[in-house]
Order: C-alpha cells, then structure tokens, then sequence
C-alpha cells in the first residue's frame, strides 16, 4: 500500500490545521497576527518580519496552488458558494450578530480555511471515491 492511498481523517485534519496557521498567522482579529506585527512598527522593517513573511507567502503559495490545481475554477466557487450559504445558515439557525466585524471576520476566515483544506485533500478524496487519478508530473523518456 502506498502513502498516498492512506489518506485519511488524520490527513485531512493535519492539513485544516495546516490551513488554519497560515490564514490566521496571517491575519485575525485579535490583533495578534503578521499584519498587525507589520502595523505596529510600521515604519522599521526588520529581518525577522522579512522572513516570517517569506515563510506565510510560501504557505499561501502552496495552498493556493495546490486548492486551484485540485478544485479548479469551478470547484473553488462551489466550495466558496457551499461554506457561504452554510455560514448564511448558520447566522440565520442560530441568530448569530452580523453587526460584529469580528464575527465576520472570523467566519469569513473559517470558510477560507475550509476551502483551502478540501482543495488541498480533493485529489486525494476524489481518489478514494472515484478511482480516478489527477497528477500535474509528467514523466518523460530520457
């Protein structure tokens, strides 16, 4: 059995978590994030801050790209469509505040973090259900 047929929960939740560190390392409305580390200091920029920003750039990067080469243009506005209306009824079920920046900001944030999560397990996932396999490697004769 190879590795890449052991996808599993435990894979899929490493990969939320992996998800949810970038978006939120990134930016939260706790003020304690990149952004705001950049902000309070706005005019001094120091190697540390270059560097951890080169690390979340190379963390987006990843996601990004490996969310749009699973998912597609397609998959991605359905999972965005799919998270949104499910937030939407979420507020609607549970009367949440919708007044709150911090609110939206954090769901905004969870659905962000979905949708790079199911698009970086996707080709694993379509996988396991349809048989079928998508690679973007390309092996050629030497």
């Amino acid at each position: 059995m190879s590795i890449a047929s052991k996808f599993g929960w435990d894979s899929f939740i490493i990969r939320f978590i992996f998800a949810s560190i970038v978006v939120f390392a990134t930016y939260n409305p706790e003020s304690v994030s990149y952004v705001d580390w950049i902000k309070e200091e706005l005019p001094t920029f120091t190697v540390y801050k270059g560097f951890v920003g080169v690390i979340l750039v190379i963390c987006w990067l990843i996601l990004i790209r490996a969310t749009i080469g699973s998912l597609g243009a397609i998959g991605i506005i359905l999972a965005t469509a799919f998270f949104g209306l499910l937030i939407w009824l979420i507020l609607d079920v549970f009367n949440l505040p919708t007044d709150s920046v911090r609110v939206i900001t954090y769901i905004i944030q969870v659905m962000i973090v979905c949708v790079l999560s199911i698009g970086v397990s996707w080709s694993h996932i379509r996988r396991r259900v349809s048989g079928q396999v998508d690679t973007d490697e390309i092996e050629r004769d030497l």
